[in-house]
């Protein structure tokens, strides 16, 4: 009965840790989100910090080539409408990836609004942080699930590969089984 114990602590507690990643990862852009409105001002005082952070990467010599002329042609033209969507998208994707919904097309949009973070030249240890939990957490989808919307409304086969649905419908019961291979 204890080495029971012990086997279901152990299989409970990697999926555990990655649950806890991906709501603290939620956290993280929901208050990346919430910072830039209230603290930042991106409301108050629209395009202002957004103009200032995008002529000041144009400046830096770690900034790509491509990335400056992205920053001159696009986002400069449009520092207003970044302004708002901004804060905006990383409050929906902190939500969404904390309640576990639509949780891995949240994470790749976190990704790509982080590695144009890091494009604009601005590498810290909290950016290492987030991409590295964002990979982690899309490496191991399989677990993010658990106690999640996305396992709630059965979205979790979307999103993982097909080998993981075979083992799925292995565990189905054989009642089940014997009806889905009937129709």
């Amino acid at each position: 009965m204890a080495i029971q114990s012990k086997v279901n602590k152990k299989r409970w507690l990697f999926p555990s840790l990655i649950i806890l990643m991906r709501v603290l990862f939620g956290i993280g852009w929901l208050l990346a989100g919430v910072t830039k409105i209230s603290e930042k001002l991106w409301f108050k005082e629209p395009g202002v910090f957004l103009n200032e952070y995008l002529i000041s990467a144009l400046e830096k010599p770690n900034v790509p080539l491509f990335y400056k002329v992205l920053i001159e042609n696009v986002a400069l033209e449009y520092v207003m409408t970044l302004n708002y969507v901004i804060p905006i998208v990383q409050i929906i994707l902190g939500v969404l990836i904390i309640m576990g919904l639509l949780t891995i097309p949240s994470i790749l949009i976190c990704l790509f609004m982080h590695i144009n973070f890091i494009l604009s030249g601005n590498m810290n240890l909290m950016s290492l942080v987030l991409y590295t939990s964002a990979f982690t957490l899309i490496i191991f989808r399989t677990k993010i699930y658990h106690l999640s919307l996305d396992k709630y409304f059965n979205l979790d086969i979307l999103f993982t590969t097909n080998e993981n649905k075979r083992e799925k419908n292995n565990s189905m019961p054989p009642e089940k089984e014997r009806l889905l291979s009937n129709t």
